[in-house]
């Protein structure tokens, strides 16, 4: 479900920010082709972990959120993260 580079990273920012526009996101994580953020964001909303929701205007507005199976991975990837940093430091 969180395979690929970019999926935590995108949690991530959802996380600190509960509501964030596709230009939100692909400013906030620029290297980041658009094709592969798109692709990552739908196979998160697949895994329902997401939540996409689109306004009816143009341009389109999309915006996508954590579902509650999303903000539920903050304790295990917030974790994650420590453990990552501590063993960075332990290798410098």
């Amino acid at each position: 479900m969180l395979e690929g580079r970019w999926k935590a990273l995108i949690i991530f920012h959802l996380f600190r920010a509960p509501v964030l526009r596709f230009s939100e996101l692909r400013r906030a994580i620029p290297d980041v082709s658009q094709k592969m953020l798109i692709q990552q964001l739908r196979d998160l909303e697949r895994n329902g972990v997401v939540v996409r929701k689109v306004y009816p205007e143009m341009p389109p507005k999309v915006e996508y959120a954590l579902t509650a199976e999303g903000l539920a991975l903050r304790p295990a990837l917030v974790a994650l993260k420590l453990w990552a940093a501590s063993r960075k430091r332990n290798r410098l």
